[in-house]
């Protein structure tokens, strides 16, 4: 757990509708809550959960926030460069690269980067992404989907925490998502503080249970 200093990231400013957005705070999972409280206790026991949850964490997210999350695509091409790590587990040589944050109250909860497999993607997938108008956990509702996780690649790791910052190995997972039974995504998630919103332990004035 972090005691002391915060590793805070405000981000590049998001624009909205009525020009630049105020910059993200995006903190590590644990940054903020003292060793050996009851609070941070709680958080551990926490992102073990997230960590290993099989559903939809765009459907904890809402849950938490009790609404719709902000979803900010940060970074979407047609690639070919890929990590090692990525054509460990995906066919093809194209891929959709797509990094995204999520976020609530100006607080990020997820820093995600997923890439996916062109050889393999269907075509309502596609549309979905293409859009970029909403996550990719979205596609849960609509596909037949199963989780697979595996270890955490570097090269994506490093890719990941190069755009967003504040890297927090302990608080990420990979997985690869297969869809209908065909490996198509992999999936590289970091949750953030921004995850504590709304439970017992997130505020100063909270009261152990």
């Amino acid at each position: 757990m972090s005691t002391g200093s915060q590793h805070q990231s405000a981000g590049t400013p998001r624009a909205g509708p009525n020009g630049p957005q105020a910059p993200l705070l995006r903190k590590r999972f644990d940054d903020g809550l003292a060793a050996g409280s009851p609070f941070a206790k709680w958080a551990a026991v926490w992102k073990k959960m997230l960590l290993v949850q099989d559903g939809s964490a765009t459907l904890i997210c809402e849950t938490l926030a009790d609404g719709p999350v902000q979803l900010d695509v940060l970074h979407q091409k047609v690639t070919a460069d890929v990590p090692a790590g990525v054509r460990a587990h995906l066919p093809g040589t194209s891929f959709i690269e797509r990094q995204v944050c999520m976020s609530h109250r100006g607080e990020v909860m997820m820093d995600n980067l997923t890439y996916v497999a062109l050889e393999q993607l269907d075509p309502e997938v596609q549309r979905h992404l293409e859009q970029g108008l909403s996550p990719i956990g979205y596609i849960f509702d609509i596909k037949l989907t199963r989780k697979r996780p595996v270890p955490c690649p570097e090269g994506v790791l490093s890719r990941l925490w190069q755009r967003c910052g504040v890297p927090d190995p302990e608080a990420a997972r990979t997985y690869v998502l297969e869809i209908e039974n065909t490996s198509c995504m992999l999936i590289t998630e970091t949750y953030r503080s921004g995850m504590l919103q709304g439970l017992p332990l997130a505020g100063p004035g909270a009261q152990p249970a």
